[in-house]
């Protein structure tokens, strides 16, 4: 466990006899672990505040005040003296992409979003010198409206002089688009005759040669000769996974979206021979990406399900992508026309992955088997669609408990918003989208001023919808630090002050709703919030303390938060302090 540098907690271990605390006070069971002299928020309304809390065999004895978990404190007890400190109930990450942004952060090439020409040359070339002899090169992350910000004539042959005859796949900051050298579009036999795929798009010169740039489906047939990684770097992206996640105080992760040969491979071996996941895992099985016609084979989800449950990986989710980005890529499908452009016209709205015949067929049929859906939805013809199909599920299976998600839920027509609630459907919203950055200006260059009113978080909470979070990483994020995002919840500014201003400031939320947005809401997307979410009596003792009060602090202070101490299911977690890690 590495030492705590930034405060000093004292742990004193009791003896069993003679001890002050057994003279005055009864014991009542021993408890493993005391935490006292704290303050304590516990998302629980009815006691949103406490000192201490008592921890026997990974779940919450007591919470209470520090006079009474004295009586909890026996000979074997680890007594920690918080002294002021605040703590409050573990992260639930609700939308994240654990392995892929592991993998990236530990065998990625990769340069920030607001990287320009030469800063992305300069690493590449950085890169191809580490390893002379490889035959990918693998990174990103361009911003989105990079090659709308520069006069690139031929973005295949600008990497081929830096990189030669290694071949190059870069991802976007969305991933949902990429930038392919010409030995990469060689293997994956991307010619001039090679036709759009169906929901996607082949860049070309003006003779018809593939200048590198690959958009949605045209970027997975590109990613298909794109080498896998090897199932110990799984493994090891799992366990950097969890080493990030304690650093941030990440008790609950939930994938947005898991192939089974990878990540759900890596977590089931993790969990099971490995020393176990140090955090609720719910895995959405990835389906088919792309466009479809055919309804989902729900008997081959069922046996992903139960080849990978264990105690702490949750299987009974899936992912359905409905549409793209609403970037210059225009692959979001919307409502009405994006911006004229040389290339779409003035009547675009992008296009749909699936109708709604085919995905209600797919909601009836999951939501009668026990499954949650999240659904992409980027766009807010998609958000309809996607809640047209969940209204199906309902009137088909009747309410069922299950609350299946709107992701990226950032366009939602005025008309759509009270039906999340009346459906009991879910926005799972990003919190990199919802300050200034460049990737609004990008998608603002795209979708004209109505991009200026994305993410109608106030909105969505005042109809009665249940609302949710994740970084998303590693799209956008460097890490998976959610306090950035709490911070801009509340803020609707940019926490690294890199972008001026404040965006749709009428959608902020405060303090308290954000922080229940990722721990409790988080839990109820886990299908956990019986176990976990907020400090009580009888649930997992998963627990962060932190270096600074959040509620005396200013709000723009909130994304600096380092987290001291980790507990999950009551045991105090090794991490480095604030979970940083330096991209590569």
């Amino acid at each position: 466990m590495k030492k705590l540098s930034s405060v000093m907690f004292v742990f004193v271990l009791l003896a069993a006899c003679g001890s002050e605390t057994q003279e005055t006070t009864k014991l009542v069971v021993a408890a493993d672990t005391v935490l006292t002299n704290g303050k304590i928020y516990t998302v629980n309304p009815e006691q949103p505040w406490t000192e201490a809390v008592a921890i026997k065999d990974g779940k919450y004895t007591y919470v209470g005040d520090s006079a009474g978990v004295t009586a909890y404190v026996g000979g074997a007890t680890n007594l920690i003296d918080l002294q002021g400190k605040m703590a409050m109930a573990g992260i639930n990450d609700a939308h994240v992409h654990p392995v892929m942004g592991a993998i990236a952060s530990l065998y990625h090439c990769r340069f920030p979003i607001e990287s320009d020409p030469d800063e992305i040359a300069k690493i590449l070339r950085g890169c191809v010198a580490k390893d002379p002899g490889a035959e990918w090169i693998i990174g990103g992350q361009w911003g989105s409206g990079f090659f709308q910000q520069y006069d690139i004539e031929s973005p295949r042959e600008w990497l081929d002089a830096i990189t030669g005859d290694i071949a190059v796949a870069l991802d976007d900051d969305s991933g949902h688009n990429s930038w392919f050298n010409s030995k990469a579009l060689e293997l994956a036999g991307i010619l001039p005759s090679t036709p759009d795929p169906e929901g996607g798009a082949i860049g070309r010169d003006a003779d018809g040669e593939p200048n590198g740039l690959l958009l949605e489906t045209a970027a997975r047939l590109g990613g298909k000769a794109v080498p896998d990684w090897s199932t110990e770097q799984y493994i090891a992206s799992v366990q950097e996974v969890l080493r990030l996640a304690a650093g941030f105080g990440i008790t609950g992760i939930k994938d947005a979206g898991a192939y089974e040969s990878a990540a759900m491979a890596a977590y089931h071996e993790v969990d099971n021979s490995l020393g176990g996941l140090s955090v609720h895992l719910a895995a959405n099985i990835r389906t088919p990406y792309g466009h479809r016609i055919e309804p989902l084979d729900v008997t081959e989800i069922e046996r992903i399900r139960d080849r990978y449950a264990t105690q702490h990986l949750h299987t009974r989710f899936v992912k359905i992508f409905l549409d793209g980005v609403p970037t210059p890529a225009r692959t979001a499908a919307m409502l009405d026309p994006y911006l004229p452009d040389d290339t779409h016209g003035d009547q675009f709205t992008g296009n749909l992955h699936v109708g709604l015949e085919t995905l209600a067929q797919d909601l009836i049929a999951l939501d009668a088997k026990g499954f949650t859906v999240k659904l992409h939805a980027a766009g807010d013809r998609s958000v309809r669609v996607g809640l047209d199909a969940i209204e199906a599920a309902r009137e088909a299976n009747g309410f069922s408990g299950l609350r299946h998600e709107l992701a990226h839920a950032g366009y939602i027509h005025p008309d759509d918003v009270p039906r999340f609630a009346a459906l009991d459907a879910v926005a799972d919203i990003s919190p990199i989208l919802w300050f200034p950055s460049p990737v609004i200006d990008a998608v603002i260059s795209a979708v004209g001023s109505r991009g200026e009113r994305y993410f109608p978080v106030r909105d969505l909470l005042d109809s009665g919808a249940l609302v949710v979070a994740g970084t998303d990483w590693p799209s956008i994020m460097p890490t998976p630090n959610p306090w950035i995002g709490i911070e801009a919840l509340v803020s609707r500014r940019d926490p690294t002050g890199r972008v001026e201003g404040q965006f749709w400031a009428d959608q902020a939320v405060t303090l308290e709703e954000a922080i229940q947005i990722y721990t409790l809401n988080g839990a109820r997307a886990l299908r956990l919030d019986g176990l976990t979410g907020s400090v009580e009596v009888g649930k997992s003792a998963d627990l962060v303390v932190l270096d600074r009060n959040l509620f005396e602090i200013s709000i723009d202070d909130v994304g600096e938060t380092q987290v001291m101490m980790t507990f999950f299911e009551g045991e105090l977690l090794p991490s480095t302090e604030g979970g940083q890690t330096t991209p590569n």
